[in-house]
């Protein structure tokens, strides 16, 4: 659970672009995304705004913001944003090539490892079944 604002604000230009990507945002898209602002504890102001802000600007301009969000991260926080957005790309049970696409470029902008988010990810769900 993060409470940086470049962290949650970067994973939510991501997460727009990522859902975006094939045209449609189905139900399981929909639930994913909201059980990602409940985790990171987004404030419904900031998740309000945000949809504002996508509404005002191209997809170029929102993943250019989303790029330099993630890069003021840690670490540590890009790769957790990184997990969310692996994770959702899964929500709809076939990963499209402009989603691997676009996972690919924005690991590489934001100079993060994809061996890296897989290990988290399976770390992450392993945890997550052990608490159940």
């Amino acid at each position: 659970m993060n409470t940086n604002i470049d962290f949650q604000l970067g994973l939510l230009h991501f997460v727009h672009l990522l859902v975006n990507v094939d045209g449609r945002i189905d139900d399981r898209e929909k639930t994913a995304i909201l059980a990602i602002k409940e985790e990171e504890r987004i404030a419904d102001s900031v998740f309000q705004d945000f949809e504002k802000y996508v509404l005002a600007n191209s997809e170029q301009e929102i993943y250019d913001r989303g790029v330099e969000l993630l890069n003021k991260c840690t670490e540590e926080e890009k790769i957790c944003a990184f997990v969310h957005l692996y994770r959702l790309s899964e929500a709809d049970t076939s990963i499209s090539n402009k989603e691997v696409r676009f996972l690919i470029y924005g690991l590489k902008l934001t100079h993060i490892d994809f061996e890296d988010v897989i290990l988290s990810a399976s770390m992450a769900k392993a945890n997550k079944q052990e608490e159940t």
